[in-house]
């Protein structure tokens, strides 16, 4: 394969990873199928309620205490990060462990509006 076409292939490479997924943060979209979605920024998190809040952040794990007219309100939630994908999530003391995965990217396919054909 020429150089040029090795270059191409390595930077469209980069550019299919971009944005997909921080490796080996626990910071990003989470998606479980039973309990919704949370974000994780730093010690900012949007809980699967939907509300902002803070927490005690590591690179591989989190933790928040659920605010306040969420169910569940007063428990601690404690997060940590299994691989680049997965981790596992535990909603108190005694509650059963969830495994969630990284959500997958939102895909929006906006198609041309159909143009009229003469005659």
């Amino acid at each position: 394969m020429a150089r040029s076409g090795m270059a191409v292939l390595a930077a469209l490479g980069m550019a299919a990873g971009a944005g997909v997924a921080r490796a080996d943060v626990i910071d990003g979209a989470w998606c479980d199928a039973a309990s919704g979605r949370l974000t994780i920024d730093g010690p900012a998190i949007v809980t699967p309620a939907g509300t902002a809040t803070t927490g005690q952040y590591s690179r591989h794990y989190f933790s928040y205490v659920v605010p306040d007219g969420e169910a569940g309100a007063g428990t601690t939630v404690e997060m940590r990060l299994l691989n680049e994908q997965t981790m596992q999530r535990r909603a108190g003391p005694g509650a059963a462990v969830e495994t969630w995965h990284r959500c997958t990217p939102a895909v929006s396919l906006r198609l041309p509006a159909p143009t009229a054909r003469p005659g």
